[in-house]
């Protein structure tokens, strides 16, 4: 493949999915020769893109304000001037104005408009966007399902599933309850210790993210005589007091308050897959993907969660055990007890990669600039 620039759009640089995913590709682009370009508004994530080698460019591209329109000739410019091959936008606003920009473009130099679909967006008019690229990206089959239901015009050919993925060396495979980890994280978190089993539900402090279904399992399991522990990391987050005070209501009325931990997100998260026995996914809305399954069943933990959205297929594929129907409280209990009893077997070799993400990604590209040619 010759030097190709590729234009990732998206609204910021701040946290996220999207925003990891994108300097995920920058990286992959930059070592394999070519010119990464990243259009936002920065964020924390700024400094690490451009020491992998991508070039940042900041502009307000994820404002929804009319005022934004002003940023298409901007955009148009910058496709010309830097020569870009692909275009690829991540997010809605952005799409719009990167593909407003590239209409007004004489067709023999306009880029290529990739597009990734990495939510379930409700359907409307201004999420059909990210259903026009030129190709697809979808980061899972129930994404791809989603798009082919809500915007039936959309072309199957044109959609390509490439799931996200993770770097195994991250989350290396511990056989069994790691009791070294267990003790580091009591040591922190005193409520975490004990000889029961702990379950972790990482998350960000949303309701969307299942935190009640937790607390209500870990209460069933104390109820049934297990000593069991809950720890949440992500779900303290500045601007969200009110919804942590409901949540330690709702564990004081329970009596599981002196069993729980909410804590701010942790940095090593490979070390809490390991101290955990059992990792929950019980978001309450549908997920694109939930990368959380892929870590931990590397790290070989087992798995419980809700079987809708990308968790829903990671499960059915990968550990049908711990798949369980929605909102199912007693389900969810009688699920957790099997899981704890008798841990599946995890996959014996994880296919979700980063490195396999990354392949397909740039294959894509290559295919694109093969079309246009």
């Amino acid at each position: 493949m010759r030097r190709l620039t590729v234009v990732q759009l998206l609204p910021a640089l701040d946290a996220g999915g999207v925003e990891q995913s994108t300097l995920e590709i920058a990286d992959a682009l930059v070592r394999a020769g070519h010119r990464a370009i990243v259009v936002s508004a920065g964020g924390r994530l700024q400094a690490p893109l451009e020491a992998a080698g991508a070039e940042h460019i900041r502009l307000g591209i994820g404002r929804k304000s009319p005022l934004s329109l002003r940023h298409v000739p901007t955009l148009r410019r910058l496709f010309r001037d830097r020569g870009a091959d692909i275009v690829h936008a991540r997010s809605r606003l952005p799409a719009w104005l990167g593909w407003l920009a590239l209409r007004r473009m004489p067709e023999a130099a306009r880029p290529r408009f990739v597009t990734t679909v990495h939510g379930l967006n409700s359907p409307s008019r201004y999420s059909a966007i990210m259903a026009r690229g030129e190709r697809v990206v979808c980061v899972s089959d129930s994404v791809r399902a989603h798009v082919l239901r809500h915007y039936p015009v959309t072309d199957p050919r044109h959609l390509r599933v490439i799931p996200r993925g993770i770097d195994p060396a991250a989350f290396p495979r511990i056989a069994g309850r790691d009791p070294a980890a267990r003790a580091a994280i009591a040591e922190t978190h005193p409520a975490l210790g004990g000889e029961g089993p702990l379950l972790l539900l990482p998350g960000r402090g949303t309701r969307l993210k299942g935190h009640a279904d937790a607390i209500g399992l870990l209460a069933r399991l104390r109820a049934g005589g297990q000593d069991a522990r809950l720890w949440m990391p992500g779900a303290v987050q500045d601007g969200r007091d009110a919804y942590l005070g409901e949540l330690q209501r709702l564990a004081a009325d329970a009596g599981v308050d002196e069993a729980l931990a909410m804590t701010e997100p942790t940095g090593g998260m490979a070390a809490a897959y390991a101290a955990s026995d059992l990792v929950l996914q019980l978001s309450r809305k549908p997920e694109a993907f939930g990368r959380t399954v892929v870590e931990a069943l590397a790290v070989g933990r087992p798995v419980l969660g809700w079987a809708h959205g990308g968790v829903g297929d990671l499960l059915a594929e990968l550990q049908p055990a711990g798949a369980v129907p929605p909102f199912d409280a007693a389900a969810l209990a009688e699920a957790a007890g099997r899981l704890l009893a008798r841990p599946p077997q995890p996959p014996a070799t994880m296919p979700y990669t980063l490195a396999a993400m990354q392949q397909a990604t740039l294959a894509l590209y290559g295919e694109m600039v093969g079309d246009a040619g």
